[in-house]
């Protein structure tokens, strides 16, 4: 199997987990819930990676970090629940699982898994999406919307969409169903890491938000901000979203 597929494969898997969680736990409390979604979904992850690829390391948003990893080879980043706030909700869908691969300083392989749309977006093959006439949609955090985010609407003339965790925003802009996400105040590798490779095979454009690349595998796993847009919107976003947090 090659890392392509059993990016895709175990986070397909670790989405069905999840929904049987969900649905073992439909009585219990959004916290339990959350904790065993979180928990389940990383052990299974970890076990599997490391039967399959047991050279390699992982850096896992629900586990203790490896002080050899940024000198490591092979390194999986994986948000073994992205959206924990959705998915403790029953009726919600937008949240993912993410499992990317890093190797020689690049992304080479990642999958962003929706289970309950019953969907995995996985490199390397990922359709561009669709053109859209309307006007620009800009995908934010339903409960926290950046105001980096209401500039880029306001200068774009685009509208605003709330949406939940970030794989499910990226893959609403792979999918053609929104056109610009950008984030700006905090946020880790493995929230970006599977959804980036996956919209960098879309042929989208893919940055932090002054423009630079996206850097991953470093000591600090923080990455705090980024950019993923329509490749002929990307200069309009980044005229704005360069200037920092508004």
């Amino acid at each position: 199997m090659s890392d392509h597929q059993l990016a895709a494969d175990l986070a397909t898997r670790a989405g069905e987990l999840l929904l049987a969680v969900r649905a073992e736990l439909a009585d219990a409390s959004a916290a339990d819930r959350k904790a065993a979604g979180d928990r389940r979904s990383h052990e299974f992850l970890v076990a599997e990676l490391a039967a399959a690829r047991p050279g390699d390391t992982v850096l896992s948003e629900e586990g203790v970090d490896d002080p050899a990893r940024p000198t490591a080879e092979r390194v999986w980043i994986v948000d073994p629940l992205d959206g924990t706030r959705e998915f403790g909700e029953p009726d919600r869908e937008d949240w993912a699982v993410h499992v990317a691969l890093w190797q020689a300083g690049e992304l080479v392989a990642g999958a962003v898994a929706l289970p309950a749309q019953q969907a995995t977006l996985a490199t390397p093959d990922v359709p561009a999406p669709a053109a859209d006439a309307g006007p620009p949609r800009i995908v934010v955090s339903r409960t926290r919307p950046p105001a980096i985010a209401r500039a880029v609407r306001d200068a774009l003339g685009g509208v605003l969409v709330p949406m939940g965790s970030a794989g499910a925003k990226v893959a609403a802009v792979v999918q053609g169903r929104a056109d610009v996400y950008v984030h700006a105040g905090g946020q880790y590798e493995w929230d970006s890491a599977a959804p980036v490779a996956v919209a960098r095979a879309a042929g989208l454009s893919t940055s932090r938000i002054d423009g630079s690349p996206l850097r991953y595998n470093r000591a600090e796993p923080r990455l705090d901000d980024l950019v993923v847009c329509r490749p002929e919107l990307a200069a309009a976003v980044l005229a704005v979203s360069g200037q920092g947090p508004v």
